[in-house]
């Protein structure tokens, strides 16, 4: 800092200019006089201060500062005071850059010629100007008659004969300059796509705040591929050559820093941005592939010719696709005219594979790959990552759908002494060991020093980083994101490797979380590695018993026939708490990062206790690992359940004695009968590589339910990464035009406030419990009510450039735009609806009031239409314990389940209410037996029947085995938020030929709003 001050004061007493480089977003307060031009005048001579000391001011000084951030938020005190100029590189002019770098490389006599040409030119044109000046001095300095001035008449001649020499050599030199352009010209496609590429890679930071990628990283790859591409004499096949082999070293390049999640979302981008270069992309069947139909008002909308089998929101996207997708006009009189051909195509297990499933009728031969997959997204979401998987390898080959898997040998050979390595770290994952085995074989173990960053580390990072670049060690800093603040400080060193000049061998590993607050130019200049856990019960297996679990390990408990197969059984249990996470919320509310440590002190539970006594301890067992090992990591009392759940299953007699005693209903899947370590790696490598759900306990319908949230995932992703502005929506419509449409629409749907105060009068001689409730649903509706119309109304004034766009408007106009819900007006309640499926929700919400305010209290109660309908039930309680005169905190809810239809129940019951519209996931229900049982294939949703909710006395309320407590989520986010937790009651439901094991396994639960 004292040395930048010191630089600052003497340029600007001398007038120098001054960089800065890389600022934040806050400008250090030092500078502030400087930016807002404090002068002080004393005399004739301008002075400002900086920091304690006055120092002259000369007008020559200029202060130039840059930022690497893509979209800085300068504050208006900021903005004011300086001139912002945006020299963010555009497509065209990298193009541009990166034709002159393949042409040099290809063609260097062409571009020799127009280096050349360029100095000819500007000679000549300098020639020019220098005559020009010549005469004109000489005119103004004439005495007398210029006739007979014999020098300006001599120097005149010679004017014109040079100048007409130089407009003759500079013809010449256009013509020559045309004809290397259009030789350069011939390569435009290698920059074009390079272009193409790099945005791909700059528009990922979006995604991941980690995924930062150079321009100079970049160029760097670009003239590895030109020199390691194949060489071909035909300039066709050449240029072919380049673009592939850049092609895929970019993919290569990119993938091992991205995580897996991300690896096809990279592949889709490039394959699309290359094909939409090449004008073989409709830019609306790929925006409609993105953000699906969207319908307000479904008033004009076609009647769904199979509502059995084609969901509401499936329907609205096949009608959407007609009117938004010329290519469709007429699917959906062919749904209506062919729908058993139409099921047959939707419930095949590949309906994105033509070879498989056939599109009926004209559809088949009609539609190219692209517009296949808009029916599969708009019928079959769990399929669409499938789909887009093919379309990226049937586009660019299979290899960029199958992502090298991490080699750090390799990652070293790309490397160099002067950019840093750097691990992005995933939960359960330490790349320690693997890189103190790299080291091992490259530099010798002793040199590689390891230092875990934390509070007090800095000094001794610093030091050892200084004598590695001396003496070829490696440096490995783990945990950076854990010392965010001494990060600017290690850029600083990195930039000095450049000067230093490092030892040849010296490497700086670097490992972090990913966090938006990790240096930029540190992430640009060094190369990623993402390192993610093994993916799979048999990896997790392998990898726990070839890490964790040594022969020595293995010998220590005397009880060796007991204790193989419940270690068996613990590391069984441990996987499948891993993976079970990949369902989500079917698998499990809030993801745990369990890890190696639970599992080893959980293996010496098991060792002290089964040699600690005859008898097996279960209880004892069970509970230390799955409420105090596993479950101290545990937030949330419904997933300690599933622990619980899992380990009755594991951990019994039957498992000892039991020969191949089965872990699932798969029957791959058992504890080997005879015991001994070999055994189990041997049983090991005979399981599946791919897990089937019922491995974990689940339906074969989990399996959709996950990839049908991946797909959602990807495709947002991937809406993300398009243009802002200036882009057309669907039916190339502007973007301004389709979001003016969509206001219009919800101002003509959106009703006025109630009166709340009236209704407060007309109620006044029924003070219930109910009432109260009512009264505050009004209040918080007539918020987002007037929230809406005021924010809509004034959203449609900024597009119309009538009043400012403010950030709360420009957020609601995104929103808008991809068919999402504004976060303004989820405050009310939250939801996950598109954005049509939500107006038509709250339109739904608002008529259960109205009909309640003009009909008093209605026969059944649509739980899910209130804000807060955890009040609701409080107030059915507290009507019960008034009327009673018991407390209310001495009652709980007992539940019937009702055999009739809405329009068939009778008046409202004595104590309680009658509630609708509940949706059961993770199971099937029995409606003649009234129980739980197992659902249809494709079955992700049940709608349960009216359920009757009693309050009763809590001490009486009993829960035998046949009874599942199946809990009521508010929405599909089953933790909630911390201000508004989703879980509500439980509710008591008949298990029916399982147990209740089996359905906490399931992830079995109530939801009263669905996310479609």
């Amino acid at each position: 800092m004292s040395d930048m001050v010191r630089k600052m004061e003497n340029a600007i007493q001398f007038g120098d200019p001054v960089l800065i480089q890389d600022v934040g977003e806050e400008i250090d307060p030092i500078l502030e006089p400087v930016l807002s031009k404090s002068f002080i005048k004393k005399g004739n001579s301008l002075c400002i201060k900086l920091g304690d000391k006055e120092v002259d001011y000369s007008p020559d000084f200029r202060l130039y500062l840059t930022s690497k951030l893509s979209n800085p938020h300068y504050t208006p005190e900021v903005s004011t005071k300086v001139t912002i100029v945006n020299f963010v590189v555009k497509e065209q002019g990298l193009e541009d850059q990166l034709l002159n770098v393949v042409v040099e490389k290809e063609r260097f006599d062409l571009h020799e010629q127009s280096v050349t040409l360029v100095r000819k030119v500007a000679e000549g044109k300098r020639t020019i100007l220098e005559l020009e000046d010549t005469l004109l001095d000489l005119l103004s300095n004439a005495d007398g008659s210029l006739l007979d001035n014999i020098e300006l008449i001599n120097t005149l001649n010679n004017s014109k004969i040079t100048s007409d020499e130089v407009t003759e050599s500079l013809k010449i030199a256009e013509a020559t300059g045309i004809e290397i352009a259009e030789a350069s010209a011939l390569y435009r496609p290698v920059s074009i796509r390079a272009a193409i590429l790099y945005f791909v890679l700059y528009d990922l930071a979006t995604i991941d705040p980690m995924y930062q990628f150079s321009l100079d990283a970049y160029k760097d790859l670009f003239l590895l591929s030109i020199e390691k591409a194949p060489k071909s004499e035909v300039l066709e096949e050449r240029i072919e050559h380049l673009n592939s082999y850049h092609t895929f070293a970019v993919y290569k390049y990119t993938s091992r820093g991205l995580f897996e999640a991300h690896k096809l979302l990279l592949s889709l981008q490039m394959c699309v941005r290359i094909l939409q270069s090449d004008n073989q992309v409709d830019i609306n069947e790929w925006q409609f592939f993105l953000r699906g139909g969207m319908v307000l008002d479904r008033s004009d909308q076609p009647p769904n010719p199979a509502p059995d089998w084609i969901s509401e929101l499936a329907w609205d996207n096949v009608v959407e696709l007609e009117q938004q997708v010329p290519h469709f006009i007429g699917i959906t009189k062919s749904f209506e005219d062919n729908p058993d051909q139409w099921e047959d195509w939707y419930r095949n297990a590949e309906p994105e594979n033509p070879r498989a499933a056939a599109l009926p009728g004209e559809w088949e031969p009609k539609c190219n790959e692209l517009q296949r997959m808009l029916l599969v997204r708009s019928l079959r979401m769990d399929r669409v990552e499938k789909a887009a998987t093919t379309y990226v390898a049937n586009s660019l080959g299979r290899k960029y759908v199958e992502p090298p898997v991490l080699d750090l040998n390799e990652c070293y050979g790309d490397s160099t002494p002067f950019a840093p390595l750097i691990f992005v770290l995933s939960p359960g994952v330490d790349p320690t060991a693997n890189l103190a085995q790299l080291a091992a074989q490259k530099v010798g173990a002793d040199r590689l020093h390891s230092v875990a960053l934390g509070q007090g580390q800095a000094p001794v990072a610093t030091k050892l980083i200084a004598e590695a670049c001396v003496e070829g060690n490696w440096v490995f800093l783990a945990n950076c994101h854990l010392m965010l603040s001494w990060l600017p400080e290690l850029q600083k060193i990195i930039e000095r490797f450049e000067d230093e000049q490092p030892h040849e061998n010296f490497r700086l590993w670097l490992s972090s979380n990913p966090t938006p607050h990790f240096p930029l130019a540190i992430l640009q200049r060094g190369l990623k590695m993402t390192t993610e856990p093994p993916k799979g019960l048999r990896a997790n297996l392998s990898r726990l018993y070839q890490t964790c679990v040594t022969q020595a390990s293995f010998d220590e408990c005397r009880s060796q026939k007991k204790y193989g197969k419940l270690l068996f059984a613990l590391t069984y249990f441990h996987a499948v708490m891993l993976e079970r996470r990949k369902f989500r919320t079917l698998g499990i509310n809030i993801p745990y990062d369990f890890n190696d440590t639970d599992y080893s002190v959980s293996d010496d539970v098991l060792k002290a206790y089964l040699d600690a006594y005859v008898e097996t301890p279960w209880d004892a067992l069970k509970y230390l690992i799955s409420e105090a090992n596993y479950g101290g990591r545990v937030t949330d009392e419904i997933d300690r359940r599933v622990l619980a759940g899992y380990l009755n299953q594991f951990f019994c007699e039957d498992a000892l004695n039991v020969p191949q005693y089965p872990l699932s209903s798969l029957e791959e899947y058992y504890i080997p009968t005879e015991s001994g370590l070999d055994v189990y790696h041997d049983y090991i490598q005979t399981l599946p590589q791919q897990d089937k759900p019922e491995a974990f306990g689940q339906h074969p319908n989990a399996d959709i339910s996950y990839m049908i949230t991946d797909s959602t995932i990807t495709l947002e992703s991937c809406l993300a990464l398009q243009p802002k502005t200036g882009g057309t929506g669907a039916g190339g419509v502007k973007i301004e035009d389709t979001v003016l449409g969509i206001i219009d629409d919800m101002l003509s749907q959106t009703p006025q406030p109630f009166n709340h105060e009236k209704l407060m009068k007309d109620k006044a001689d029924d003070p219930s419990p109910l009432h109260v409730t009512l009264f505050q649903e009004v209040e918080r509706y007539n918020i987002l009510l007037n929230n809406m119309l005021s924010t809509l109304n004034m959203l449609k004034k900024g597009i119309k450039g009538l009043v400012v766009m403010s950030s709360d408007l420009d957020s609601i106009f995104e929103s808008l735009a991809n068919n999402k819900v504004p976060a303004i007006y989820l405050k009310a309640y939250p939801s996950l609806r598109p954005l049509g499926s939500w107006t038509r929700d709250l339109l739904m919400r608002l008529e259960q009031i109205e009909g309640w305010i003009e009909n008093g209290y209605p026969r059944v109660y649509w739980l899910a239409g209130f804000t807060y309908p955890s009040c609701f039930l409080t107030a059915v309680l507290q009507t019960t314990a008034r009327k009673n005169a018991i407390p209310i905190d001495t009652l709980s809810f007992e539940y019937s389940i009702m055999d009739a239809p809405e329009e068939k129940i009778g008046p409202q019951p004595k104590e309680g209410v009658y509630i609708k519209d509940m949706y059961l996931e993770g199971a099937g229900w029995n409606f003649d037996d009234q129980c739980l049982c197992e659902p249809n294939p494709m079955e992700l949703i049940v709608n349960m029947p009216i359920v009757h909710f009693k309050p009763s006395d809590a001490k009486k309320k009993r829960n035998p085995a046949e009874i599942y407590q199946c809990p009521l989520y508010m929405y599909p986010v089953r933790t909630g938020s911390r201000e508004r937790p989703s879980f509500m009651v439980f509710v008591d439901l008949k298990a029916g030929d399982g147990d209740s094991d089996f359905w906490v396994k399931r992830g079995t639960a109530l939801l009263l709003a669905l996310a479609t």
